[in-house]
Order: C-alpha cells, then sequence, then structure tokens
C-alpha cells in the first residue's frame, strides 16, 4: 500500500473525469491539490491516500470493498467518512456533511477541510459558467460552515481555508477570477 498506488488508482478511476469549472480542468489536479494540502500540513500516509481516493466511491462507482482489498481497511474507512449517498437528494447529502462534519477522524477532518480549500479555490479561480453569483455565495457559506464544525484534526489548514474563503468571496462578488 502506498501513496504512489493511490494516485494511479484515483487518476485512472477519475480518467474522462472534469471540474465544473470554466476551465474544464481534469478532475484528477482536485485529487492532486487535496493529497498536496493534506500532506503539507503532516497528514499521515492513510490520509494522504484517502486524500488521492476520496471521490472515488462516489463519483466513479468503486465498491468500498474494492479499496478495502487494495488499500487497507484504514484508508477505506476514511474514504467511507467523506463518501456521501448519491441516491440521497442534493439538499439533504449537503445537510449531512453539516451534521456528520464533529464526528470526523482527524484523518477525515483534514481531508475534508483540504477538499473544501482546493473547492472554494476552484470557484474563485475558474467558477462555473452556468452558477448565478447567488450559488457561488451560497457554496462559500455552506462549505464554511462544514469546515467550522469539523473537529481537531483539520487544524494545521483552517488559517489557509479562512485565507482563501475570504479571497473567494471577493473574487465571486467582484466576477474576476483571482490567481490559484
Amino acid at each position: 500500500m502506498t501513496i504512489e498506488k493511490a494516485r494511479r488508482f484515483a487518476e485512472d478511476a477519475h480518467a474522462g473525469q472534469t471540474r465544473k469549472g470554466a476551465a474544464g480542468e481534469p478532475y484528477s489536479v482536485h485529487l492532486q491539490e487535496v493529497a498536496a494540502l493534506v500532506a503539507a500540513a503532516g497528514g499521515s500516509v492513510t490520509a494522504v491516500m484517502a486524500a488521492w481516493l476520496h471521490d472515488t466511491v462516489e463519483d466513479c462507482r468503486i465498491a468500498p470493498a474494492t479499496l478495502a482489498d487494495l488499500f487497507g481497511p484504514e484508508v477505506a474507512a476514511v474514504v467511507a467518512e467523506l463518501t456521501d449517498d448519491k441516491a440521497l437528494p442534493k439538499p439533504v447529502r449537503k445537510r449531512q456533511q453539516q451534521l456528520n462534519a464533529p464526528r470526523k477522524s482527524p484523518e477525515a477532518a483534514l481531508v475534508k477541510i483540504a477538499d473544501k480549500l482546493s473547492n472554494i479555490r476552484a470557484l474563485a479561480v475558474s467558477p462555473p459558467a452556468t452558477w448565478p453569483l447567488s450559488r457561488k455565495l451560497d457554496y462559500l457559506d455552506w462549505a464554511c460552515s462544514v469546515v467550522a464544525a469539523l473537529p481537531a484534526g483539520a487544524d494545521p489548514l483552517r488559517a489557509d481555508f479562512a485565507a482563501q474563503l475570504a479571497a473567494s468571496r471577493a473574487a465571486v462578488r467582484s466576477g474576476a477570477a483571482v490567481e490559484g
């Protein structure tokens, strides 16, 4: 079980997927950013592997058992903490993220804040062209509420998140993309 194996698996699983933003970046750019943030914050090998794999179950239909077989039960458990139930309506999934945030393990909390940090940065740099201002601002508010509810474990990235949130809000309000 290595970080490199998780990276290759995630990149293969997400091949052909792109981000929602106007730039249409390959989805793997997001995964790389989340994993780099987790590693830079001192995340464990398990957390960095989970950062690479955090969207494979919900976005690529990878079975949780497959992750456990390939990467071990600890990595699979962290990914499970980060996986939304796509059978539920989007508003319910978003509310569950807020409600479940306080119960995240330290590894899942770190990956979650890195994921939200990457997402709000992307919203400032390359917002989805079809999103009106209100939806962008609502997303930033929601992401902030999820991060605020996270337990200790996400602390190394809280200051970065707060700074990026301010920059993203300013960029969204002005309609100008900012440098990532």
